[in-house]
Parts: C-alpha cells; structure tokens; sequence
C-alpha cells in the first residue's frame, strides 16, 4: 500500500535515508492514512540520535531532546523527529523514568500503545506493520501492543486513550485490553486534570459520544468522573423517562451536535437528579432544584477538569436553564432570550431538543410541537431585530442623564424598566417614546 507523504515530509525521510540512517512516518499518520483520513500531523522517527539528526538540517530546535525528539523547521512548518528508542521503568503511571536510543525499529514500534498505532511507512520499505495493526484496522479493533497490562501499567492515559479512539474511530476495544482497563482504571488518578480533560472532549465530540457508557463499564468514570456512576444508579420513575438518568443522559449527548458546549451540556444538565430525587406517594419521582444544584455541580466538575472560563461559563448556564419551558408566544421568547441571553438562547433550543428526543413517547409530539414554534419565534425575533437586551435598547444611560435623571443606581434600574417594556411591546422601542415615559415617571 502506498501512502501519499507531504512533499516536506518526504525531503525529512529523504534526507535522513540518504545519510545513512532510517526514518519512517509513524504512529496515527500512517493510521490515518490507511483509513483515508487527513492526519492532523506528521511524526517521523528514525535510527539518527539527536545530535546526528540535527547536523542534516539548517532549522531545529529541541522540543523534547531528553526523549529523543527534534523539531526540524522547512518553509516555517515544524515536524517531529524522534529517535528510536526504548523506554525505561515508568514511575509515574505517565513517563518512563529514561529512555535509552536504539538503531531498531521495532524495539521502538513495540513501545507504542496500540496495534493501529504501531505502524511505520516510508516509499523505499512500505508499511512496517510487526504487530496486526493492519488486521485490527481491517477488524475495527483496538488492541494494546503486546500486554495489555504492561503498556496500561507504563501509560494510564492509554485507558482513556482506548476508549477515545475506540469512539472516534468507530472501533471495538479487544477483551484481553478490557481486562487491562478494568485492572488498571484505578490508576487515572495518578494523570492530571489537563490529560483527562483532552481526552474527554475527543470522545464527546466524536461521532461516537456514547461510549462514556463503555468508560463506565470499564470502571473509568468511577476515578475521572464519578458522578456519572451515581446517575447510572438513578432511576427515573416518571412517564416523561424511560431510562435511567445516566442512560438518558447518553441518549441526549448522541442526539446533539458535536460541539464541545453542547456535548458537555447534555453530559451534566441532570448531574443533580440522584441528588434531588424524592418519591411521592404514589412512587412517581420527583427531582426538584435539579437545575439549581446541577449549575453548581457542573461548575465543581469543570473547574476540576480545569475546563476554560468560557467553557464553564456556557455549560453551567445551559444546565441551569435546560429544563426552562414557556408558551410559543413571541413575548414569552423574548423574556427567554433576554433571561439567558442572546448568545445562549440557540444553544438552549438545541440541549432541550436533545433532551426531549432522549425521554419517552408520553407527550414527546407535544413537547417537540413546542420547541419548533419557539424556534419560530426566536427566528421571527432575530429577523426583526427585536429588543431583548440593554444593547439593544433605544436610549442608553446617557439619553437618561440628559433628561434630568440623577446619576446612579436608578439609571439602572429604569434602564431595566424600559427594557421590560420592550420586551412586551417590541415597537415601543423607539428613543422619543421611552424618553417620554421616563420623563412621565420623573414629573408625574
């Protein structure tokens, strides 16, 4: 099989074989590129040591030199280059403790996590393909190089890498490497936030999201996530359910769109619901303040993920507001939009589709009957430019102040006043008649 190399690719390779030395692409571009993806970068590795290599190329810099990486510069663009190697004890459940170079390729491939992941290719050799990476990509597999145990042992970020490929490639993960994780998943707790963090937004903006089911199963959520595990064991005896809070909840993150927001949205709007649910007599749940105390779940949960402001932001607020319902009226839209604000309002049409598609039949005609008028409405609002924000308001707090109003929190509060008014009525919002209104309220 021939795998087309970017030209500067290729001259790195080149160069290097020229010399005297291997070199290879390697790792997720040759996976890629067997699977007809565009790789998002290209690692090359070879048998040069560092120094060796950097006498063959005007630009580089050392990007991990201890572990035998050099960055070499062409046109402006860095590439990896990376000697052999073979790895040391790993003391830290993430790096070997040193690293010692070799002249041999497959000393190097046998270090690497798993089997689609362990293969090399230049034009002159091919593929380089010692441990069925080729079969597993045929078979859609994930399997570990060699003992499952050993490279979870060495690395516990693979477990989560696991999953992570496994959702966005579309692919099984093999039992012996189950077995791995489920021995070795208490060891997450030895990788930063940052690293779980990474990988759990490749998997919940894969095509695949649903597999934070399967990082259950392997007793993954329990160390990174464990409020998960407690919405797995929440029942919802409700008509308006027919899964579990942690089932629906996958079922919502598989029917929204793979934004970051979005997937985290539907991951943590009923992250309360095990800690609100009551039963009234009759054994019909109930999970009252759930949004109230999911906001501030979420917040505990992404600051812990350590999840950028932004971020954070967005998600706490959409799961404050999922379960906000009102009439199709375009007042009542407005008052929405204003409440969560003109950003945020679309995203919350899309997080209460998602939330209603993943609930029972009972009322589900009715309740996405709603939501498709209420996008009329925000559609209808948006195209007439209506008012539902003080940005948007047609006198501003120095309009007020020239009109005789006293500097301070009463500017606020009127501004306020107003802008409730143009929430009702749309075509009051015009500066001469608010004008007069706030004259009409300062000399009646």
């Amino acid at each position: 099989m021939e795998i087309r190399l970017p030209q500067k690719v290729k001259t790195i390779i080149d160069t290097l074989c020229a010399n005297g030395y291997e070199a290879y692409a390697v790792g997720g571009c040759v996976r890629d590129s067997i699977l007809g993806r565009v790789p998002g970068d290209w690692d090359i590795t070879t048998s040069a040591q560092p120094e060796e290599t950097k006498k063959l190329f005007k630009r580089t810099f050392d990007t991990g030199i201890e572990h035998g990486t050099v960055t070499v510069l062409i046109d402006g663009e860095g590439f990896e280059v990376t000697t052999y190697r073979i790895d040391g004890k790993y003391e830290d459940s993430r790096h070997p403790s040193e690293v010692q170079f070799t002249r041999n390729l497959e000393e190097d491939l046998k270090r690497r996590d798993f089997t689609i992941n362990a293969m090399a290719y230049n034009d002159a050799v091919g593929i380089v393909d010692i441990f069925g990476g080729m079969e597993d990509l045929c078979g859609k597999v994930i399997r570990c190089v060699g003992e499952a145990k050993e490279r979870f042992g060495e690395d516990a970020l693979r477990i989560l890498r696991a999953v992570r490929f496994a959702a966005q490639l579309g692919f099984e993960i093999e039992e012996k490497t189950k077995e791995g994780i489920r021995e070795l998943s208490p060891t997450l707790a030895n990788i930063s936030a940052e690293r779980i963090q990474v990988e759990l937004v490749k998997m919940l903006t894969s095509e695949n999201p649903g597999m934070i089911q399967t990082a259950y199963e392997l007793g993954i959520t329990k160390v990174i996530l464990p409020e998960f595990d407690q919405m797995m064991k929440t029942e919802q005896e409700t008509p308006h359910h027919m899964y579990n809070v942690g089932e629906h909840t996958v079922k919502s993150i598989e029917k929204v769109r793979a934004d970051k927001v979005l997937r985290f949205t539907m991951l943590l709007h009923d992250v309360a619901k095990p800690l609100t649910k009551t039963l009234d007599y009759e054994g019909r749940a109930h999970f009252k303040g759930h949004e109230l105390e999911g906001e501030k779940m979420a917040k505990a949960i992404l600051r812990r993920l350590k999840f950028d402001n932004d971020t954070l932001r967005k998600v706490t607020k959409l799961v404050y507001f999922h379960d906000d319902r009102m009439p199709a009226e375009m007042k009542y839209v407005r008052r929405a939009m204003c409440k969560m604000g003109e950003e945020l309002f679309p995203l919350y049409l899309e997080v209460h589709l998602a939330d209603t598609l993943a609930q029972s039949d009972y009322k589900r005609e009715e309740k996405l009957a709603n939501i498709q008028e209420i996008q009329k409405c925000y559609e209808e609002i948006v195209k007439q430019n209506q008012c539902v924000s003080l940005r948007n308001l047609a006198v501003t707090g120095s309009d007020l102040l020239a009109i005789g109003m006293k500097p301070g929190k009463e500017i606020g509060i009127m501004l306020n006043h107003l802008l409730e008014m143009v929430i009702e009525d749309p075509e009051l919002n015009k500066k001469e008649v608010l004008e007069e209104r706030v004259k009409e309220i300062l000399y009646s």
